[in-house]
């Protein structure tokens, strides 16, 4: 199973962006080939399909290094073929030499690889000539130019809905734990279940990264693209949204540590701390309502429900064996009601 996983993804790459590698892998072979009479044009096919990407940005990004390691790599091995010929010893100094050329000018380690698989292509697929390294370095142009009109054409796709469903998905996370530790609160908690208390709000950190990776995607898939200006709006809510979620997120584990280390039998009788839980409820409430502005649903819009955690919890003085858990507790949902409050 490990062997599998090493190149199996978790799920297949859309079939769009394998029609699109496709057509534009074949109109680069095509174009070049009739542009450019004499060796196969394996350069402008391999970089027609490095630069179909999943968004119109990293085709840019991808075009643009495989031009430079091409021309590097090109002018490498021509020179060093020109010097000592073709021999088996030239084509391996030819990559050393790449390889430690876009070291030195601190390339990234695409570019270098792209620079020694030129180099070495170069010298493997045909005599290293002036004129065969000139047409080599168009061939590639035509082959980048070609996988961004083609990415570019058909359909530049927009990955904001792995983003919405992300947020949502942590922002139900959010409002689920904060009620799981009113009813903590509430009744009466074994160790193993405070132990799973505590675990699980730990794994709301896993999902604020998975939602930020998304976000970045998706803004990732916004630039440069046609359809961009008009999501841009909803990309904006959705960064607003994780803001506001993020240090909610810290509390929550904040406050369930407090409980799981500070917990006694006596805590669900203390008239503070069921206030506390009632206020996490009003939270919750509050969280999920802050969720529903990022894609509104007119059915169920935002402004159907009001804030429930509407002013700051005002009690008496907790019991002494109590107070530092109470005002912990306190403190962290003071921060929680400022963080929604802010509109």
């Amino acid at each position: 199973m490990k062997v599998l996983a090493a190149f199996r993804g978790s799920r297949r790459q859309p079939i769009l962006q394998v029609v699109k590698s496709a057509l534009a892998t074949s109109a680069a072979w095509l174009l070049a080939g009739w542009l450019i009479p004499g060796p196969l044009p394996v350069f402008a096919a391999i970089a027609a399909l490095l630069v179909v990407q999943p968004s119109l940005n990293q085709s840019v990004s991808k075009a643009i290094e495989r031009s430079v390691g091409v021309v590097a790599g090109v002018v490498v091995a021509s020179l060093l073929a020109l010097a000592f010929g073709q021999s088996t010893w030239v084509v391996l100094v030819a990559v050393t030499a790449a390889l430690l050329i876009a070291w030195l000018l601190k390339m990234t380690s695409g570019t270098s690889n792209q620079v020694a698989i030129s180099a070495l292509l170069v010298l493997g697929l045909g005599a290293a000539t002036p004129n065969y390294a000139v047409d080599r370095v168009i061939e590639t142009v035509i082959g980048a130019l070609l996988g961004f009109a083609v990415n570019l054409a058909l359909v530049p796709p927009v990955a904001l809905k792995p983003a919405h469903a992300s947020v949502e998905a942590l922002g139900i996370e959010v409002a689920a734990s904060l009620e799981r530790l009113a009813a903590s609160l509430e009744t009466p908690q074994t160790s193993a279940e405070l132990e799973e208390l505590m675990i699980t709000a730990r794994l709301m950190r896993p999902m604020v990264v998975t939602a930020d990776g998304a976000l970045t995607t998706a803004a990732e898939s916004l630039t440069l693209n046609p359809r961009g200006r008009r999501r841009r709006d909803e990309l904006e809510r959705l960064e607003a949204t994780l803001r506001r979620l993020s240090p909610i997120v810290t509390q929550v584990i904040g406050m369930t540590r407090a409980v799981y280390d500070r917990y006694d039998d006596g805590l669900p009788a203390e008239p503070a701390v069921r206030a506390i839980a009632d206020q996490l409820r009003r939270a919750a409430h509050d969280v999920r309502r802050v969720v529903r502005r990022t894609s509104p649903d007119p059915a169920n819009p935002p402004t159907a429900s009001l804030p429930a955690l509407t002013a700051p919890l005002a009690i008496g003085a907790p019991s002494s064996e109590r107070w530092i858990l109470v005002g912990s507790l306190l403190e962290d949902l003071r921060r929680i009601h400022d963080t929604l409050s802010v509109e």
